[in-house]
């Protein structure tokens, strides 16, 4: 169905959504990555399985090695995803030189590495948490040659 009035009203309502992201971002880059950071979904599936994060790459390894108990709760795995897309985030701004968190128009935070190329951490770590595909250090390496 195709109404105007409604797809000019949710276009510009996504529009000011990602510029308040957007301005957040600029007006406070660390309090930003800081809040991105926290993963308390992920960090809490991490802490029941013995592992603590540290924001390392060797930490996105040991995410891979976790037993997918998540995917019992269909739920969970959207908010679980939102989180390890986070993290994987956080991990590339805090070991690849240059690397940063970006807003697109749409709203949606992704990560610009030094070369200008950027990265949907969101949506690989939402695929992490359903399918296992591409694993978070995969995702990482390949952000680390550029």
């Amino acid at each position: 169905m195709n109404i105007p009035f409604l797809a000019n009203w949710l276009n510009r309502h996504e529009t000011e959504q990602g510029a308040g992201l957007a301005a957040a971002l600029a007006d406070d880059p660390e309090g930003v990555a800081e809040l991105f950071s926290e993963c308390e979904m992920l960090r809490s599936q991490a802490r029941a399985a013995g592992l603590e994060l540290d924001q390392t790459p060797a930490s996105l390894e040991a995410l891979d090695q976790l037993m997918p108990r998540w995917r019992r709760d269909p739920e969970a795995v959207p908010w679980l995803g939102n989180d390890a897309g986070f993290y994987l985030g956080t991990v590339i701004v805090r070991s690849l030189p240059g690397a940063g968190w970006q807003v697109w128009p749409s709203g949606q935070p992704v990560i610009r590495l030094a070369s200008g190329r950027e990265l949907n951490v969101i949506e690989s770590g939402l695929s992490w948490a359903m399918t296992g595909s591409p694993e978070l250090s995969q995702a990482y390496a390949e952000a680390s040659e550029g």
